[in-house]
């Protein structure tokens, strides 16, 4: 704070005792008109940026699964379709932005020299840069639900259509007598899903003992490298899907903004809702475990406002010539949900400090 006191007086060289008549700074509003050569600026506004991890788990049953214990011994295998999430973390950046309700102007009619650089540098005012939310754009949206891997496009059967021959007879006129004349017929069948199951089962067992009569060198059809091993395990595990299912684990962030109010000090509330069926939630959903921050206020700077010299006459204090700026208050945070804390942090917060003003013979030079 003494730095920042330093640099404003620092940029007035030499002070004015009578400028009031040819400055005017007010909040900037419906009855204030920008004139050529005004300046506007805005006081700073924290606003925290909440990334947010969360595990999405996407299981789906094989099309063999209940068939798995009878014909492969497997226990606990999918047997339903099921979306699960788990928060992987929390973590909070603080960023400034303009306070909608904190713009000034200052007007002048005659040459200004003003130190609103040096309080700029220190960020007690900001300027009206869109440079600001530059980096306020994200989107939730990082790739499709659908995945290939989640698919089964090795049914693991050798075929699914059975071929039958019958004999069948036609009767034919032969002078005084009738004749049956036998010949063939082929006849396809699909194949049912528990015939499929137990064809794949079959294949499986195979892998398995091809791979240990290479392992241990019972045979010498197979090629004797590491490749045949990789692809009968690749097959296997495809294979064995068909009857244990698959399932597929990603990580997705979500961003959120919070923007913190001084009645908000002391208490908590709430953030976002996290769900284990629909994930990272608005604050107002009816379902969820509400994420809450608790924001304390360590009130250093709330003493400001007592050690302002008191204006000599109304007119005095209601003159139009003080340029407005604004002192934050340092606050530690913690995020938590139900007992469990899942971030803490200490910071500056701009709306929970103070605004203070500064004469015009402050800033004011000729």
């Amino acid at each position: 704070m003494l730095l920042v006191l330093i640099l404003i007086f620092a940029g007035c060289t030499t002070m004015s005792k009578d400028t009031g008549s040819d400055i005017v700074i007010m909040p900037l509003g419906d009855e204030v008109r920008v004139t050529d050569g005004s300046i506007v600026y805005a006081l700073p506004l924290t606003v925290f940026e909440f990334d947010i991890a969360a595990r999405r788990t996407i299981e789906v049953p094989g099309p063999y699964a209940k068939y798995a214990g009878e014909m492969l011994g497997l226990n606990n295998v999918i047997t339903t379709e099921k979306e699960t999430w788990a928060l992987a973390g929390v973590t909070a950046e603080i960023v400034e932005e303009l306070d909608p309700s904190q713009f000034y102007v200052i007007q002048g009619t005659t040459l200004m020299q003003t130190n609103l650089l040096a309080l700029k540098k220190n960020g007690l005012v900001l300027d009206i840069n869109p440079d600001v939310y530059s980096g306020t754009n994200y989107s939730n949206l990082q790739g499709s639900a659908e995945n290939p891997s989640m698919l089964f496009p090795d049914m693991g059967a050798e075929e699914y259509v059975s071929t039958r021959t019958d004999t069948a007879f036609r009767v034919i006129k032969a002078d005084t007598a009738f004749i049956r004349v036998p010949y063939l017929i082929e006849m396809k069948k699909g194949m049912t899903l528990e015939e499929q199951a137990a064809d794949a089962a079959r294949r499986i067992l195979e892998l398995r003992e091809g791979k240990h009569m290479i392992l241990t060198g019972e045979t010498n059809i197979f090629p004797q490298d590491g490749a045949a091993i990789e692809e009968i395990n690749r097959l296997d595990r495809e294979y064995t899907a068909l009857f244990a299912g698959k399932s597929m684990t990603e990580t997705k962030h979500f961003r959120i903004w919070f923007t913190p109010v001084l009645s908000m000090a002391g208490e908590k509330r709430t953030i976002f809702k996290f769900s284990e069926t629909g994930g990272v939630m608005p604050a107002a959903a009816s379902s969820g475990t509400p994420v809450l921050i608790e924001m304390t206020p360590s009130n250093k700077t709330r003493s400001l406002n007592l050690i302002v010299k008191p204006a000599s006459s109304e007119k005095a204090a209601n003159a139009p010539d003080k340029l407005y700026y604004r002192v934050p208050d340092v606050v530690d945070f913690r995020i938590s949900s139900g007992n469990e804390t899942l971030y803490t942090g200490r910071t500056l917060i701009y709306q929970f400090g103070s605004t203070v003003t500064l004469p015009s013979n402050f800033i004011i030079g000729k």
